[in-house]
């Protein structure tokens, strides 16, 4: 009996034990991403590989011993709803940092927001207006457009291409990126002789492309996220555009692929690594990242883990980081991810300051090509 009575006493201590480890209140973490409508695309990862990622971290324990609440809404893609949302992420659910949005338009949209209340919000959308000029309260993962661009003119300066036409979808991300391209153009030698736009919902692009086939332009940028480029993609293949045909890093996943079939064959565009993680050299300090995460995301999802995903594995990361060493108040939280340096995630290596909230470089784009339905590394 009393064997009997000190292992049930045991086996108690045990259950107060593993209660104990997250006695404390859990740290809340809002989420914002676009899981439904047109930027389902980006949403959906996203959304899917921050609820992994944090609840990876509760079941290693969490930070500092507490658990991380994850607090996650859909946008649908929709400024408005957006900042409905994030003043409920606010007000009601009391978050102390947060994830997201998932495009531009809804990142942009919500920026007074988190500046007046004072809470890190961390932007998996890459428009570099986002955090350019550094507004103090808000930080970002995906790429910054800008290194996109410069990226595309780097390869089209090697190819020895000066003249270029663009075709840009009319929202805020088509227009941080057409912004980009006019600005660097001549820096690189280039000269835009087309540029033209297209709607979000447009489904037919033929009459922008015909006017640049009877152009002389050597090649085209096309500057939007899905479903877009796709059309662009089949109407360039339907017209017998024969001029390289480059993609901005809004389609980089196989989405684009599968949306644009047999047309996507031979596109360019610059990405994140997670695409051709297999193909990057051992030295490569992303490699180890890159695929655990491809792992993690397919032994969870059963799908290929992506650009857009790999967006919110970092922003996840790097307030688990900012966390532990900061401490848990937006303060805090801030004050940390500012300090960030040599952090090894998945868009890239990043190493924020107090002039820098985005904290990348064109190094952490590769210029990727659709072959045989796949991506493959431009050399």
């Amino acid at each position: 009996m009393r064997k009997l009575i000190t292992t049930a006493l045991a086996l108690f201590a045990l259950l107060c034990l593993s209660t104990v480890a997250f006695a404390a209140p859990p740290i809340k973490i809002g989420g914002l991403f676009a899981v439904t409508g047109p930027a389902s695309f980006l949403g959906e990862p996203e959304r899917n590989t921050a609820q992994m990622v944090v609840d990876e971290i509760n079941k290693a324990g969490g930070v500092k011993g507490r658990k991380i609440e994850l607090i996650t809404y859909d946008t649908s893609g929709d400024a408005t709803k957006a900042v409905q949302l994030v003043n409920k992420l606010i007000k009601n659910d009391k978050v102390v940092a947060i994830i997201g949005p998932s495009t531009t338009g809804d990142s942009m949209a919500i920026v007074p927001v988190v500046e007046r209340a004072g809470i890190p919000l961390i932007s998996c959308a890459a428009g570099s207006k986002i955090t350019e000029p550094v507004k103090k309260w808000v930080f970002k993962t995906a790429q910054n457009d800008g290194l996109a661009a410069a990226r595309i003119y780097e390869q089209l300066r090697k190819e020895r291409k000066t003249k270029v036409a663009i075709l840009s979808v009319s929202d805020g991300f088509g227009s941080s990126g057409r912004e980009q391209l006019k600005a660097q153009a001549k820096a690189y030698g280039i000269q835009i002789i087309s540029d033209d736009t297209y709607g979000p919902k447009d489904t037919d692009m033929t009459a922008q492309l015909a006017k640049i086939r009877g152009s002389q332009a050597q090649a085209v940028i096309c500057w939007g996220t899905n479903p877009g480029p796709a059309v662009v993609a089949r109407n360039a293949k339907q017209l017998g555009l024969k001029i390289p045909l480059y993609m901005s890093h809004g389609v980089s996943s196989k989405k684009f692929i599968e949306l644009a079939g047999d047309a996507a064959e031979g596109i360019r565009l610059p990405s994140g690594k997670v695409l051709v993680a297999d193909l990057l050299p051992k030295s490569d300090r992303q490699k180890g990242s890159l695929l655990a995460f491809i792992k993690d995301y397919q032994n969870h999802y059963r799908a290929e883990g992506d650009h857009f995903g790999g967006h919110a594995w970092d922003a996840v990361m790097l307030l688990k980081g900012a966390i532990e060493r900061g401490g848990d108040t937006p303060a805090g939280i801030r004050n940390a991810l500012e300090a960030t340096r040599n952090f090894a995630g998945i868009g890239g290596v990043f190493n924020f300051s107090p002039r820098d909230h985005a904290g990348l470089t064109k190094d952490a784009f590769t210029l990727v090509e659709v072959r045989k339905k796949d991506w493959v590394l431009v050399k």
